[in-house]
């Protein structure tokens, strides 16, 4: 990699133009205005019920889910931009401060609001280390201290009624004082008596104004006029799983599987998979996720990649849940007891490790739920049970459930399934399609959940349509799958990481998997090793949680079909044991380069945020430059976007959005190799992409936080 200085600078940034609105009409003489006696009290009436707007405007306040009636989203740890746009009539100066609320409704936390680039917005981060729900509200008012000192600097400079704004400065210094502290109050006293005296040159009593001392002081005091509530807003804050995680993974029943010389399969185990899980929990991954563990049905079972005619010997799906020996509260018998799979969550947790459960509310032919209550599916005109279609898909193997008939039924008894899991130690569950059943049955679980054991968490596995996701985030999820398995350009990265962070905040949290077992993306089948490097890459930093599917990182590209997203001898449908101990020597695997990334991902608190993304601006198509805080930790990276492709390019860093002023030098530490770097405003970057994914650097001189 090649760094060097370029002396032109880009091209400057546009000016804003404010932006107008008609001032509103305050008219309550109705009958002098000409409107008719017989109207006038009830014009006057509407006019007062109009009258929404505070003494202080306060608009758009962000994060503000459903008006209000829903909770914004956040994280314990995750810094939360609360934003509003403030302004009032005339010229005199407004601010606004961010109030938090606990649990009980008692404030916690005032900050003062600061502004940004947009006209009259202001912004203030917040960010809160125990979970619960909590509220927020924006506190707008009058800045006298601005305006005073504003006019003072501006009058007495071009000597207009200095005496007059020195006498104004003064009290507004002593009001100030009445509600300060003992060492606060003596330096504005002392510092209002002193700008009044006329025997000190004006000068002097204008630098004198401006002390260090005294600027401090009208901060920690500042003075409230015309204060203006809005809110509060309710906030909710979970545990940092629920933002911040890895995940891998795999099939129990594939993990110590031997297949006998008659063809037959001998199934992994619990036991046998509990061997595999100190390699994940070296990778540096937080979370097991496990496909459906539950009895598979026979009737109309799958074979070898999605066959109508298995073989004697094939396993089935593990989505076609339910048998004779039970349904989603039982265990296949070829995976072992409950106790066995206690005893791996335990294993799991020594290391470090949760588990998460996939909850597939659905049904084999099979199922107890089929023969116990036949009145939860949908019925054809032929007498048949419907099985599950996504065409051109089509599941013979699964039956959805109507959750219109008998709904009350159903959701006890999917509440008491998820308290049984939770009672083995599961607190994480992937639901399958939850865009096929109603908003409002997740909305109550998900609640009534959480009620009982905060800590729970779901991941929507939905590819779906924009308002279906937005809605189940809205409804409770904590996070869900994204479109970022499609989003491969420069672009489409950018805007969509933009929406994400941005709005998409405050009622979504991204889980970005770079494969799953039923999605082999194009890029991937095509790219080669280094295609596969460059998307772990980027799902691992762009957002906190990330997640693949094992056979990743040994490089699985074979698609069932041209033109298919199916993997070829889908695992799905049967046995896969992989030889990982193989993979290490011979260097076919991409393990190390996935501990790396985890290991910056745990290391960088910035890495572990969503909402300070930052992209910068880069020459090159073929690649992003992005940024993360978190507190004093900043990451900055470079990522490809196109496999074997050299990136000789400059890079044009936003350096306050780094923490630093424009024209700072940077010092950077290359995560991946320790090796020193110097950044400058316009930094040369040189990147061959076969070889390296990505450039990663810490930096270490910073100028604030976040």
């Amino acid at each position: 990699m090649g760094l060097r200085r370029r002396d032109s600078a880009p091209a400057g940034k546009g000016a804003r133009n404010p932006s107008t609105a008609p001032e509103a009409v305050d008219n309550r003489d109705l009958a002098s205005a000409g409107i008719p006696a017989g109207t006038a009290s009830a014009a006057a009436a509407a006019l007062s019920r109009s009258a929404t707007f505070g003494r202080i405007p306060v608009l758009d306040v962000e994060p503000v889910v459903a008006g209000g009636l829903r909770n914004a989203k956040a994280a314990v740890g995750e810094y939360l931009p609360i934003r509003a746009t403030v302004f009032r009539e005339g010229h005199d100066a407004v601010a606004a401060e961010v109030v938090v609320l606990d649990p009980q409704g008692r404030e916690i936390q005032r900050i003062r609001m600061q502004p940004t680039d947009e006209v009259d917005r202001l912004e203030a981060w917040v960010c809160l280390f125990d979970a619960g729900h909590y509220s927020f509200r924006i506190d707008a008012f009058s800045d006298v201290v601005t305006t005073v000192m504003h006019r003072a600097d501006v009058k007495i400079a071009a000597g207009v009624d200095v005496e007059l704004e020195f006498t104004e400065a003064s009290l507004m210094l002593t009001q100030a004082a009445g509600g300060a502290s003992d060492g606060d109050a003596r330096i504005l006293r002392r510092a209002s008596a002193d700008i009044r005296d006329t025997n000190t040159p004006v000068s002097e009593r204008l630098h004198e104004l401006r002390n260090p001392l005294i600027l401090a002081a009208l901060r920690a005091n500042p003075i409230r006029e015309f204060i203006t509530a809005v809110g509060p807003f309710p906030l909710l804050v979970e545990r940092q799983r629920a933002l911040f995680g890895s995940w891998y993974e795999f099939f129990p029943r594939s993990e110590g599987a031997v297949q006998n010389a008659d063809g037959s399969w001998q199934s992994g185990t619990f036991i046998t998979a509990a061997q595999r899980l100190p390699a994940v929990a070296a990778m540096g991954f937080d979370v097991v996720y496990l496909p459906p563990i539950h009895p598979i049905g026979m009737t109309n079972r799958k074979g070898r990649n999605n066959s109508l005619e298995p073989s004697p010997h094939d396993p089935g799906s593990p989505w076609a849940i339910g048998a004779a020996a039970g349904g989603h509260d039982a265990i296949h018998p070829d995976l072992g007891t409950l106790e066995d799979f206690r005893s791996f969550v335990k294993r799991a947790t020594e290391l470090g490790l949760e588990i998460a459960l996939d909850l597939a509310l659905q049904a084999s032919p099979d199922h107890p739920w089929a023969a116990q209550h036949p009145e939860w599916f949908n019925v054809r005109a032929d007498g048949t049970i419907a099985y599950a279609e996504n065409p051109p898909k089509k599941y013979q193997d699964i039956y959805p459930i109507n959750f219109d008939k008998d709904p009350e039924g159903i959701y006890v008894e999917v509440l008491r399934v998820v308290r049984h899991w939770i009672a083995q130690g599961v607190h994480i569950f992937r639901v399958d399609n939850p865009h096929t059943k109603p908003l409002a049955f997740w909305e109550r679980l998900i609640a009534e959940v959480n009620t009982e054991s905060p800590d729970v968490a779901f991941l929507a596995e939905a590819f779906t349509k924009p308002p279906m996701m937005r809605a189940l985030g809205e409804a409770g999820f904590q996070q869900s799958y994204t479109y970022f398995t499609w989003r491969n350009d420069k672009a489409g990265l950018t805007d969509y990481m933009r929406e994400l962070s941005g709005p998409a905040a405050a009622y979504m949290r991204p889980n970005f998997f770079v494969n799953t077992p039923d999605i082999l993306p194009e890029y991937l089948q095509h790219g080669g090793p280094a295609a596969f490097a460059i998307r772990a890459a980027l799902a691992a930093l762009l957002s906190p949680t990330w997640g693949m599917y094992a056979g990743f990182e040994l490089f699985e590209n074979a698609a069932v079909r041209p033109g298919s997203e199916e993997y070829l001898n889908s695992e799905k449908y049967e046995y896969r044991p992989r030889n990982w101990d193989a993979a290490e020597p011979d260097g076919t695997t991409l393990a190390p380069y996935i501990t790396a990334l985890n290991r910056i991902r745990r290391e960088h608190p910035a890495m572990q945020q969503l909402r300070t993304l930052q992209f910068h601006v880069i020459d090159s198509p073929d690649a992003v430059c992005l940024s993360k805080r978190g507190g004093n930790d900043v990451v900055l990276a470079v990522v490809a976007t196109t496999p074997d492709t050299v990136i000789d390019t400059w890079v044009h860093l936003d350096m306050p959005a780094l923490g630093c002023d424009w024209g700072s030098h940077l010092e950077a530490t290359n995560l991946l190799t320790g090796e020193l770097l110097l950044l400058e405003e316009h930094t040369h970057i040189r990147l061959d992409s076969s070889q390296d994914a990505a450039l990663i650097l810490g930096l270490t001189a910073r100028a604030n936080s976040v």
